[in-house]
């Protein structure tokens, strides 16, 4: 391929994603629960899966560590996709996503513990500006429904946990996997918890099946499941360097802007401190593992 294929791919993935972050919430905010938001995105994840699959000329990797590995990658992501709707039940995404996109933090010292990898002078300023981000999120000085405030936190530290264990692992399986295979498995395992999901609805509850349920949700969800393919192949024409930056901190800066646009609120400057904290240390982390070691295989 001629060009810079992998930059397309990497610009595909920062927009979509960052538009997703935006509108993510809205089904469930329009009485589509977040529960059947989720069986919505499962199923979105399967033709780009199969578009993968046969652009690798259906080769599926089947063995045992193949299987294990696929799945652990699909069930962190999955788990995290569950929590994350729940979250913006009660969050802003303006502040949620930069939160997540943290999770970088969770790599690298999975890395330094496990791969006994090194960070470098970038990494430890991320992981410090990180550090130094995290309370300024949910300080809410004064706020009458701070207690509140606080679900949608704890819900975005354990998608970040999540995520960032995710990453790891799916660093790890990239030593023996290919990234069809890989993403495969991220679309099976997120289509084995949908029983799981439904049994969580309360069909009791009013549902809204119009367009701004389902429908709405599918669009919304199929920029996820294009932007999670894009970047398997942004990663696999480009340098991690150049494109990590831009998924890990890009993305959720789109969300914050749109976000802020469509509420119309000014957050308050320690919460803007911690914004900004955020879009630095994911960006300084997103480029550290690359820098540290690359995977031999």
């Amino acid at each position: 391929m001629n060009g810079k294929p992998w930059l397309t791919y990497a610009l595909v993935t920062t927009v979509f994603w960052g538009v997703w972050g935006a509108f993510a919430g809205v089904p469930a905010q329009n009485g589509f629960p977040e529960t059947l938001t989720y069986c919505v995105w499962a199923l979105t994840m399967i033709p780009p899966a199969l578009f993968a699959l046969r652009k690798a000329g259906w080769n599926l990797q089947c063995d045992g560590k193949s299987i294990f590995l696929g799945s652990l990658v699909g069930l962190l992501g999955a788990g995290g996709q569950m929590l994350l709707f729940k979250a913006l039940q009660s969050g802003p995404p303006y502040l949620i996503f930069p939160l997540i996109a943290l999770s970088p933090v969770i790599t690298i010292v999975l890395s330094m513990l496990v791969l006994k990898e090194r960070v470098r002078k970038l990494g430890a300023i991320g992981i410090l500006l990180a550090l130094l981000s995290l309370p300024l999120f949910d300080y809410s000085p004064g706020h009458e429904h701070a207690s509140f405030a606080a679900v949608w936190f704890v819900y975005a530290l354990i998608i970040l946990a999540s995520w960032g264990v995710q990453a790891f692992f799916m660093r790890f399986a990239n030593r023996s996997m290919t990234a069809e295979s890989i993403f495969f498995y991220m679309m099976l395992t997120g289509l084995l918890l949908i029983p799981f999901a439904l049994r969580l609805t309360d069909f009791s509850q009013p549902i809204n099946y119009g367009a701004g349920g389902p429908w709405l949700a599918a669009a919304v969800q199929t920029l996820n499941s294009i932007g999670a393919l894009t970047l398997v192949y942004a990663f696999r024409h480009g340098r991690a360097i150049v494109v990590s930056p831009l998924a890990n901190a890009g993305a959720p800066l789109i969300t914050a802007i749109i976000s802020l646009i469509l509420v119309g609120v000014v957050p308050q400057p320690l919460k803007v401190a911690g914004i900004v904290l955020a879009f630095f240390a994911a960006s300084l982390l997103a480029i550290e593992p690359e820098d540290v070691a690359p995977a031999t295989a």
